[in-house]
Formats: structure tokens, sequence, C-alpha cells
């Protein structure tokens, strides 16, 4: 079986605060590999990296930390499917950091070869025994036989296989003749729709060895088209209205044409008989003909060019033409047969292409500022050496990165500003580009007239917080009683503190009889006290235990249900009743009998540093933690007896809680109440754009290819009137939509 990539983090317990430096480490790790000086990065650990299938960034402009917590219910696909999170330092230019510093790149094409200021991003005249296509094929000519895949290969690069299962009802050409190096060579090229069934055939063009079209037809999907993919295809709906033929009849003609010792050739070919659901034994793939390292592959557009002088696609056409597609890989073969590896590699295809791509990127950045600026920068400023950008290194090593959003990535690499796009635009063209891209940056935005940068927008952000604020401190909180007059407040809190660290406890005795209004530091706690005190006998009285009655609390058992279904939360159980003596290595002792125990965190008090009198304990399987659960309720530990329940509050909430309690107090009242108010017209319209964005998530997310690195970040806000913390997430997908962990 195929390995899967695996992403490893050490992000639970308290908030791991990630920096750009480090977020671009690891972007260029997941995007380049070994390739570049990109290593492992420090914070986390990609296994598998190669079998990545390509790394999408999902960037929510002008949203932050407090924005996920905020709008919680809301994200229910973010929070249940992402499990790795971790806190974003802010940055004042979070996507000219995500990039990295673009190098001021100055390139010369020679006949000596290349030379620039970016060693990095370009190789150097290569040895030609180290040459990717002399090490597989040698130096000297053969026959086309030779360079037909393997059923190894085939296999390998997803061909379709007879026999196979994914083949069932695939038709078969029946070319079963023994091939010789005379057989006869044909290209083949095909344009495809996406249709509710997948991709589908829309144009077919088949050539033969003298390049003489012997079919080019337009092709009726069978299923409702859903993207006719027109920038690339050149096929509109409007084209094959009065189109009659279907693949069955496309099928019929290619294996009435095609002779029984025919050789197929295309660029990419398996994806070509995949759409035509057909299956033939003999095919020469001229995107691995033309060998490259690390499993890249060159473009057929490039390879037209450098190789045989010809330019195709054509950006001035609309879409794509087969049969010059075909023309084109078929000559390519051609050329490879006759004039042997050894002629192929001393064309130096590695430079040629970086050549281009970094010409193309000096000449455009160069023609973004006017001549007298340009002329008067290179006087003043020194050479400045910058940290190149991994985007750069993308495009120079044939790979085409995306951006879409505010900022796009036009046919140059050139960045242009795009601020009128909405989300649902944005949506569409990502499932569209992403596929044909192996780096893609999305953004989108809560509202796109929001400006967080903005005095009034830093205000109404502030305000939002304080509301966030209140709801957080309302479930931090319960109200326990009444009691007797003259209970002993010590026994209260003795009794409560089993349940976990309290922050305050106050005597409420504006009613008929006392009550004790208690705040805990972690939720997990009151809920415990909620679930496990309420009716039980206290200081001597049967009380109640119930939090504030206020209309930021009506959905409170709502949120606490999807706390505990959030998958970071998933195999995750909250113990209290620790006795404080109690070290890291006494708890590892006491719970080593449990199953599947991954991790322990003993969270401290930030000001003291001491030990609370609780712990988390993370699980390998969510089945072992639910079995502990069972366990551990009713366990003594050294005089103590503990109590548990599923964790709620990942390491980032927690981290704010800690804050919130830690910052009230300072706020004053009269100004929080005032200020909830300024926001709360405005609210539901936000809770609804938020619910809207996270379906566009998860429907791209859906959409995105198995082992594709996702990662979605909330930037954060950094201006001159305060920064709040940006928030990461990510996943590496699998066969069934869920984290490869």
């Amino acid at each position: 079986q195929e390995k899967s990539s695996r992403l490893s983090a050490a992000l639970f317990g308290e908030a791991c605060e990630i920096s750009q430096d480090q977020l671009y480490e690891l972007l260029k790790y997941a995007a380049l590999g070994a390739c570049h000086n990109a290593t492992q990065p420090s914070w986390c650990h990609i296994y598998h990296q190669s079998h990545l299938a390509g790394v999408v960034v999902i960037v929510v402009h002008e949203m932050s930390q407090l924005h996920f917590y905020k709008f919680y219910l809301q994200f229910k696909h973010l929070r249940r499917v992402f499990r790795h999170r971790f806190t974003l330092t802010p940055s004042a230019n979070f996507l000219a950091s995500l990039y990295g510093e673009r190098a001021n790149l100055k390139s010369q094409n020679t006949a000596q070869g290349l030379t620039t200021t970016s060693s990095e991003c370009v190789p150097k005249s290569p040895d030609l025994q180290c040459d990717p296509i002399i090490r597989k094929y040698g130096e000297k000519k053969r026959g086309l036989t030779s360079y037909t895949l393997t059923l190894e290969e085939q296999k390998k690069n997803d061909y379709p296989i007879k026999g196979s299962p994914g083949c069932k009802g695939f038709i078969y050409t029946e070319c079963d003749q023994q091939r010789t190096d005379s057989s006869p060579l044909f290209g083949l090229d095909c344009e495809m729709c996406l249709t509710a069934k997948g991709n589908e055939v829309t144009r077919v063009s088949l050539v033969d060895a003298q390049g003489q079209c012997l079919l080019n037809e337009l092709v009726k999907p069978g299923s409702t088209v859903v993207n006719y993919r027109t920038r690339f295809s050149g096929i509109t709906k409007k084209m094959l209205l009065p189109v009659k033929t279907r693949l069955s009849d496309i099928q019929t003609r290619l294996k009435k044409i095609l002779p029984h010792d025919a050789v197929l050739v295309g660029h990419s070919l398996n994806s070509d008989l995949q759409a035509l659901e057909m299956i033939h034994p003999s095919v020469i793939d001229t995107s691995l003909l033309f060998a490259r390292n690390e499993g890249r592959r060159f473009k057929l557009k490039f390879l037209a060019k450098a190789v045989l002088g010809k330019e195709i696609q054509s950006e001035q056409k609309l879409g794509h033409d087969p049969a010059e597609d075909a023309r084109a890989a078929l000559e390519l073969a051609q050329f490879f047969i006759e004039q042997g590896p050894g002629k192929v590699a001393e064309l130096n295809l590695e430079m040629l292409l970086t050549a281009e791509k970094l010409a193309e990127v000096s000449k455009n950045k160069a023609a973004l500022e006017p001549q007298g600026r340009r002329v008067q920068k290179q006087l003043n400023e020194p050479p400045r050496l910058s940290k190149p950008c991994f985007l750069d290194c993308l495009q120079v090593t044939g790979q085409k990165p995306l951006l879409l959003g505010r900022q796009e990535l036009d046919s140059s690499g050139l960045r242009q500003s795009n601020p009128s796009a909405s989300n649902k635009q944005i949506l569409q063209r990502a499932l569209e580009d992403i596929p044909l891209s192996t780096f893609s940056i999305i953004q989108f935005s809560l509202d796109p007239d929001y400006n967080a940068s903005h005095p009034l927008a830093d205000l109404c952000g502030k305000a939002r917080f304080f509301l966030f604020t209140y709801k957080l401190t309302d479930m931090l909180t319960i109200y326990a009683g009444p009691f007797e007059e003259g209970f002993s407040l010590k026994s209260v809190e003795k009794e409560f503190g089993k349940c976990g660290p309290i922050q305050s406890l106050t005597v409420v005795t504006e009613t008929h009889q006392p009550y004790v209004c208690i705040q805990y530091e972690v939720l997990e706690a009151a809920q415990l006290a909620v679930e496990s005190l309420n009716g039980a006998e206290v200081a001597g009285s049967c009380i109640k235990v119930q939090r504030p009655v206020t209309a930021a609390m009506l959905d409170c058992d709502v949120l606490i249900k999807e706390l505990e279904l959030d998958v970071e939360n998933e195999g995750v159980i909250y113990v209290a009743g620790l006795k404080k003596s109690l070290t890291e290595t006494d708890l590892r002792e006491e719970f080593s009998q449990l199953n599947d125990l991954e991790t322990l965190f003993l969270p401290k008090d930030r000001q003291s540093g001491k030990h609370r009198n609780c712990c988390f304990l993370k699980f390998q399987k969510p089945q072992s933690a639910a079995d502990a659960l069972e366990l551990i309720n009713g366990w003594t530990v050294k005089g103590s007896k503990l109590r548990s329940r599923k964790a709620l509050a990942a390491g980032h909430l927690w981290k704010w809680i800690w804050l919130m309690n830690h910052s009230r107090g300072r706020q004053g009242g009269y100004i929080l109440h005032e200020k909830r108010e300024q926001v709360s017209d405005s609210e539901q319209d936000l809770r609804k754009k938020a619910k809207k964005l996270d379906h566009h998530i998860k429907k791209l997310y859906r959409s995105l290819q198995n082992n594709t690195l996702c990662v979605v970040l909330f930037p954060g806000v950094s201006s001159v009137h305060g920064a709040q913390s940006g928030l990461g997430l990510m996943e590496i997908k699998d066969d069934r939509g869920r984290s490869a962990c």
C-alpha cells in the first residue's frame, strides 16, 4: 500500500505560539521538501513529505483567534475536522511575511550558463551523468519499446489496468499484438469538464505518426455539467448543445482506428484514458519520459518550446487545442527516440526552465516601477541580501503557485489586487484551479467591507472582545445555595475546589438565604460542579448549582455539547481533585495502567508557577479515553478522590480564559455594558456570514485530493491601535476526509 503523509505536532496543553518565520518554515518544507535548503519545521513533523499531493493555505483576512472562539458554534466544520491548532503571532503585513521576502533577482542567460543573486533557487550547470534522464535510460539511443511504461509504472501513475477494481466497465482497446520498435505511434489528448460524476470527456483528438488528425470530435457528457472549465478546455455550454456523440461512440471509433500494435503517446496520458474509460496496454507518457528529480514533471507547453521550438497553449486562445497538444506530445516522443537520451540531457532543460522563469520574474518586477525611481534606487540603495521566497522557488522548479482572493498571481507570477472578488467567486475559482497547482493560497474574508486596521474597526473589535469575555465569564461562573445562616464558607470552598481551580469565591447576601458565587479558572471545573454537586449536600444544606441566567447563556448547553465534539478535544479527558503536592512523575505512575495514554498535561499557575489541582490526559484512541473516564471516577490517589469528565477547552481557549480572568477586574462594568450594546445590532449578521464562510471552507476542503496538506489561517490583527493573536488550523486530508494523524 502506498505510504500516506502524516502530520505530527506537539500542540497539546497550553497554546503553542508560532511565529511568522516558523509558519514560513512549515510551508516551505511542505512545498519543496529537502530541495532549496528546506528542512523539517522545528515545531511539528511531516512524515513522507514526498507523498503530499499539494499544499492549500486558506487565509481568512481581518480575523483573529478571538473570532474563531466568538463564532465557535458557526465554525462547525473547522472545529470538527482540523485537529492541529496553534496560536499565530500577528503581522502588520501578513501575506508578505507568508511569502518571505521576494529577492531582487538578476539573471543573465549566456552561452556559458546562468548566473543569479539568488543561488538557492537556481541549479548549477549539471553533470550529465547525474541527469535524471541519463540515470533512467543511459546515454545510448534505444528503440521506442524501451520507453513504453511497464505494468508497474502504469500502476504507480494511476493508469487504468485490465482487471483492476477501479476499472470495472472500462473498454479494452484489444491492441494485444507484440510491440516492436517499428510499431506505429499515435498522439492522444482529451479535454474534460467537471460533472456530477467527476471528470468527463468533452473533446477527443487523435493524430498519427505524420501529425495528421484522425479524430477531433466534441463529446456530450453523460452527467450534468458542474463546470465547463472553459479557460482550459475551450468548451462552452453553447458548443455542446447540438452535439449527439457520446463516450461510447468515441470508444468504438478508437477501437476501430487503432491497429493491434499501436502505441499511444500523451502528456499525463493516464488522466485521458481514465476519462475515456479505456484500457490500452502500451503507452509513452512524455511527462515521465523527460524525467526530472523527485517526481516533478515538465509542463507540455515548456517542453514544446524548449525542445521543438513550438509555441502551444497560447494565452490569446480560449482554452487548449487537444489536436495541437496531441501533436506536440507525439513529436516530443519522436524527438526523444530519434536523438536519444544523451542529446536530450544536453539540452539542460532544468536550466532552461530556470532561466525562463527568472528572466520573466525579473522583467516584470522591473516594469512595475517608473524608470526614474528605479535608477534612483540603484544609486542610493546598497545590494540587499534577502530571504528568497519559496513561491519564486516553486516557479523556477516548474511548479505554478496559485494565489486567489484580494491579491492574485497573474500568468507572469506578479501579484495583482482584486478587492472586489466575493467569497463565492473565489471559491468557484479555487475549485477549478487548485487541482492544477501544487501550492495554493486562497483568501477569504468574513466581511469584505470590514477593515481591522481602521480605528473604528479596532473599537468594534474591542467591543466584540468584551462581549466574548462576558460569555466566557458567565460559563466559568456558578451559583450554589441556598445555605443556612452562619454556614462554613471554608467547607464550600473545599467541596467545590475538588472540581478544579477556583478563581474567586464570594457570598451573595442580597437573597433571602445566602448563596455563593464561584468563578472557576477552567470550563471543565465549572461544568463538573454543575453535573456532580447539583442536589448534593454541602455545608449542611441540600443545594442547587446553576450558572447565571443571562441572554448570552441561553445556548450554553449547546456550546458545551459542541465543545465536547470538538476534534481537538477528541480522546482528551479532564481530571480534578489532585493534591497539589503530587508531581508529574507521581501522576504518570498512577495513570500508567490506563491503556493508550499518550500525553499528560499538568497546568501551572501563570504567576506562581505552581501546579494546579487538575490535569488533562490525552489518549491515542477516543474509546480508550471513554474507558479511562469510567475507571478514574471514584479513584483515590494518595487520599484524594478523583473526578473526571470529557475535556472542553483547547489550549488556546484555556489561555484566553486565564487572560480574561486576570484582566476583567481592570475594565469597569459600566463601559463593558455600554460596548456590548454597540455591537448587538450587527451580531446576527456576522454569525450568518461566519456560518457561510465555514460552509465555503468545508466545500473547498472536501474537493481536495487525498494527501493534501490544508492550513487555515486567522492571521490576527496588528496595527497602531493594538494587536490580536492569530490562529492556525491544519490537517492532511486522507481517504475519509479527516486527518492522517
